[in-house]
């Protein structure tokens, strides 16, 4: 079984998506006999966003990484990602990094019926860290969003690990966090 690991918070050691996607990887490792792991860190390793020339593949080190990027994900059964609320939504480095999956003809096609996803049978687990409260609100762009990303590819088993208000007080942060470690789906344990 292949693990893709994802971290796109600028936050380094103070990332509350880092120590979770952390977690939720050992746990895997922990539990699911001969698990590969590939990992990359989205913020110190970003995926070029798309303009003209990495749209075009006329950059050829873009277009190489692009590549990888989607070769990585097809392979992945499993994508833990670390998906921090940044002014209501992901982080661009995420975002850049889902615009190399999205590919017509790769993980979703359109037809008469209309569009239809290539990449299902996958396991996606973000892990997403949020100064405020916001599930289920106005404001949360984040679960909405990649629950129709994934979904849109074909990917139906979409899980949250949430670790909410942590910036309202260290306390408030510690217990958010434990709270979140204590979410975190077991491997064999399938969504709802």
């Amino acid at each position: 079984m292949k693990l893709l690991h994802l971290d796109a918070s600028a936050l380094g050691a103070n990332s509350v998506t880092r120590e979770l996607t952390a977690a939720i990887v050992a746990r895997w490792q922990d539990e699911v006999k001969d698990l590969q792991v590939e990992y990359r860190d989205l913020d110190a390793n970003p995926v070029a966003h798309l303009t003209g020339a990495t749209l075009g593949a006329s950059d050829a080190e873009a277009a190489a990484d692009a590549a990888k990027v989607m070769e990585q994900f097809l392979a992945a059964d499993v994508i833990v990602i670390g998906a921090p609320m940044y002014n209501f939504s992901v982080p661009s480095t995420l975002k850049a990094w889902i615009d190399r999956i999205a590919v017509a003809g790769k993980t979703f096609r359109y037809t008469e019926a209309g569009p239809q996803g290539l990449a299902g049978g996958k396991r996606v687990i973000v892990a997403s860290g949020r100064g405020g409260l916001h599930a289920g609100q106005p404001t949360d762009f984040v679960e909405p969003y990649l629950r129709q990303v994934f979904g849109f590819l074909g990917i139906s088993e979409v899980e949250f690990v949430r670790a909410e208000g942590v910036a309202y007080s260290p306390q408030h942060r510690t217990d958010a966090i434990a709270a979140a470690r204590a979410s975190i789906p077991r491997p064999l344990a399938r969504a709802a």
